[in-house]
């Protein structure tokens, strides 16, 4: 009975402990319960007055757009100190943001969460720039690459993703010591510009024989040598410049094959031969120019299907022949150039032809004239008028030279006459005896009167 009770005391003490506990939790609840609208007002307080860098729930518009870099850039972190190892100012801006840094120049695209180089263009480096091979791994993304005024070394090559996305690569001016080989890695290029920078190779096959989807091509002032290709695997070309080189050897028929060609530019160069008349296969060439070279012969007759031709430029090579007159009926010509070549004949243009065009250029062609009746002098065409037998008219002597000579002209005449008189058994020249002849004359004459009148004389004394 004891122990029942002591059982049961034990019990109601541990309720009330426990309930005496539960109280007291309630109480510091309700107190702080209490307490949390103060601290909420507060909180809004200095919120409002700008003093705390509370995070709050992003807006509609900053949740779509991109998260910056610590540079305050959308572009993918690695890129961006890509382009800094490679001197390209980032502290400035963003290299995504329009307009880019002068000089340079980027594109980006649309991916998230960052954006990523599709275009690249680096100007007037330092000579000390270096090309880090993680850098150029990095730029994997770009299919536009140009340097310009950098006149740095070309990395050994560039990396394999590098190369497969490439589509347009300029260099102008810039990476030292470039090859044939080096070039040739660009296989997926559409576009290829490489102007003023030494190309070690003879054979212009070897850069554009991978290049199956290329475009445009410009390998100019490069001092490449070896003759034009004979072959071309990219059949899509429409832009080809060759300019300012070494190149020898003709003009091979083979370029009928690029049946897109529109401009043709073989200027400067140490090309022979004629052109050959598959020239006139390529329909829809705009610009074509042949200038300063060797080239020789006559100008084709396939030439005169070329409708599409604005551009044409044969000056400064050894064309001979007469010149077509179907180049006067080709309606889209606006710049012919035939100046300081061999041609010979009479010019077959009239003046609305000439009128119709923009630039035309014929003089330091001896052997040619024009018709008077038909062009004016005063188009100071550089070429001679034409006499009555289609020959260029001699210009007549320098009135000065003749003006100093006067002082010599009346002995040389008298020279001249008197040999012709001494030359004439029944009568003198037109301009009748020379002084000393008529001297002669009267003299004999007057000896002869003497002797006769002398025996005359004798035999009326006698």
């Amino acid at each position: 009975m004891v122990f029942l009770w002591s059982t049961t005391l034990a019990l109601f003490s541990s309720l009330s402990v426990a309930y005496s506990l539960r109280l007291r939790v309630r109480a510091q609840m309700d107190r702080r319960a209490a307490s949390l609208p103060l601290l909420l007002a507060l909180l809004s307080s200095y919120i409002w007055a700008g003093g705390g860098a509370v995070a709050t729930s992003p807006s509609p518009a900053a949740s779509l757009a991109p998260p910056a870099t610590a540079h305050g850039s959308t572009l993918d972190p690695r890129q961006l100190t890509a382009l800094q190892s490679m001197g390209f100012p980032t502290a400035t801006g963003d290299p995504c943001a329009v307009p880019s840094p002068a000089d340079n120049a980027t594109a980006c695209d649309d991916d998230e969460p960052f954006r990523h180089l599709v275009s690249l263009r680096l100007a007037n480096c330092s000579p000390d720039l270096d090309l880090p091979t993680t850098a150029l791994h990095s730029l994997s993304t770009l299919r536009s690459l140009a340097f310009v005024s950098c006149p740095i070394h070309a990395p050994r090559s560039f990396p394999d993703p590098l190369v497969a996305s490439l589509r347009s690569f300029t260099c102008t001016a810039s990476l030292r010591r470039l090859t044939a080989v080096w070039l040739s890695r660009l296989k997926n290029l559409t576009e290829l510009s490489v102007v003023g920078v030494p190309v070690a190779t003879n054979r212009p096959f070897v850069i554009f024989s991978p290049m199956r989807h290329l475009r445009s091509a410009t390998v100019s002032a490069t001092n490449l040598s070896g003759k034009v290709p004979l072959r071309w695997n990219s059949l899509d070309l429409v832009h080809l410049n060759l300019s300012s080189n070494l190149l020898k050897g003709s003009v091979p028929s083979t370029i009928s094959v690029l049946g897109y060609l529109q401009t043709l530019d073989l200027s400067s160069n140490g090309l022979t031969g004629t052109l050959p008349n598959t020239i006139g296969d390529l329909a829809d060439l705009k610009n074509a120019s042949f200038a300063r070279n060797s080239l020789s012969g006559s100008i084709p007759d396939s030439m005169s299907q070329l409708s599409a031709l604005v551009h044409l430029d044969l000056s400064s090579n050894q064309f001979n022949g007469s010149i077509p007159r179907f180049l006067s009926e080709m309606k889209s010509l606006k710049f012919l150039n035939l100046d300081s070549n061999n041609f010979q004949g009479v010019l077959p243009f009239n003046a609305s032809f000439l009128r119709r065009l923009e630039v035309f250029k014929v003089g330091g062609n001896s052997n040619l004239c024009y018709n008077h009746t038909l062009l004016s002098s005063k188009l100071k065409l550089g070429i001679a008028p034409c006499d009555k037998y289609g020959l260029p008219v001699s210009p007549p002597p320098d009135r000065s030279t003749r003006e100093d000579s006067s002082d010599y002209s009346d002995n040389d005449s008298d020279d001249e006459n008197g040999e012709k008189g001494s030359g004439n058994s029944g009568g003198g020249s037109r301009h009748g005896p020379s002084k000393l002849v008529l001297g002669v004359a009267i003299g004999l004459s007057c000896f002869v009167f003497l002797v006769i009148f002398l025996v005359c004389l004798s035999k009326v004394c006698g």
